[in-house]
């Protein structure tokens, strides 16, 4: 069985697919609670951790710290003592703790330089990404030190269904269907490699199934995109669905599109946030050679399929957009 942690699970709506599901139940607690973590190991007779629990927005991480080091670091500390507890105590040879992590713990590249494959050195630039090199760092020790079963993963940007929206690709979203400025930093060409939930999900069960413990594999999409064309190209897509359906537009008449005019006239460039990494590209010849995954989903057909799934549910996440808007 898998315990799967989440800190996104804030809107119990999210979980409604998953209700009445014979090996899933709903636990609300916190990671940094070690003995809970411990009962629940013994309890459902977990063998196997994804943790995927964690602060993850850079801009809050500048603003406020501490709770990326709490949750990032002293909670995955927690998880991995209750994972050595349970498992090596009660010696399960069994077992596996998937950490998920990040390609921002690598640094930034300059345009020539190659893609991150699992041996470029770690060079976090902010706290976010620091607190997850320190998260990596922990994993990594409790399985060369005391043997626990571990693999890491460092996945590229992910977008898709139920995102928190103060992520850039459904903040945009929220902020054109509602004909707001759409704001991008510094001159918007901050290079990003896109890799879609969905991937994302099978190169973390292609990891489980076929990744050897010990080792790091990084996930990407092979979807490198400038923010400000990916920005114009979520512009395009509005327009082209809110056109082709009436309905739409009168469901969201502040967008530009009811107005009659282009979503892309909505762009403001703002000034850059402090200590900006360049661009981000993921080599993932490790994990398609080792585990046989490879992106399925095209980064376009992927923002088409996303942009669907935002209108037509836009209007059950305005609550949260407008939290995340105001903050």
């Amino acid at each position: 069985m898998v315990l799967d942690a989440l800190t996104y699970a804030g809107n119990m709506a999210n979980l409604e697919l998953a209700q009445g599901h014979p090996q899933w139940r709903f636990v609300h607690g916190d990671i940094g609670d070690t003995a809970l973590v411990e009962r629940l190991l013994r309890e459902e007779r977990i063998d196997t951790i994804v943790h995927l629990a964690a602060e993850s927005h850079v801009d809050r991480s500048i603003e406020g710290p501490d709770a990326f080091i709490q949750t990032n670091v002293i909670g995955t500390h927690s998880m991995l003592k209750a994972a050595r507890r349970v498992w090596l105590g009660e010696k399960l040879v069994a077992h596996r703790f998937h950490h998920v992590s990040t390609d921002e713990v690598y640094g930034s590249l300059a345009p020539e330089e190659p893609a991150f494959t699992e041996s470029t050195p770690y060079a976090p630039n902010s706290p976010y990404s620091a607190s997850k090199a320190a998260s990596d760092h922990l994993v990594r020790a409790y399985h060369h030190t005391y043997g626990l079963q571990t693999t890491i993963s460092n996945c590229s940007n992910n977008y898709g269904p139920y995102q928190f929206p103060e992520k850039l690709i459904p903040l945009m979203i929220a902020q054109l269907l509602a004909g707001k400025s759409l704001p991008v930093y510094g001159d918007g060409r901050n290079i990003r490699d896109w890799l879609h939930v969905e991937d994302h999900c099978r190169g973390i069960d292609a990891v489980l199934k076929l990744g050897k413990a010990g080792e790091v594999y990084n996930i990407g999409g092979r979807s490198e995109c400038e923010n400000i064309h990916l920005v114009r190209t979520l512009c395009t897509i509005v327009d082209e669905q809110l056109t082709s359906k009436k309905e739409l537009c009168a469901r969201y008449p502040n967008s530009a599109t009811a107005r009659g005019e282009a979503s892309e006239g909505l762009v403001r460039f703002v000034k850059d946030r402090p200590g900006h990494d360049r661009r981000y590209a993921i080599d993932s010849a490790k994990i398609e050679r080792d585990c046989d995954f490879r992106p399925q989903i095209a980064l376009e057909a992927g923002l088409r399929a996303t942009v669907a799934w935002y209108l037509e549910r836009a209007e059950t996440l305005q609550t949260g957009w407008q939290r995340t808007l105001a903050g």
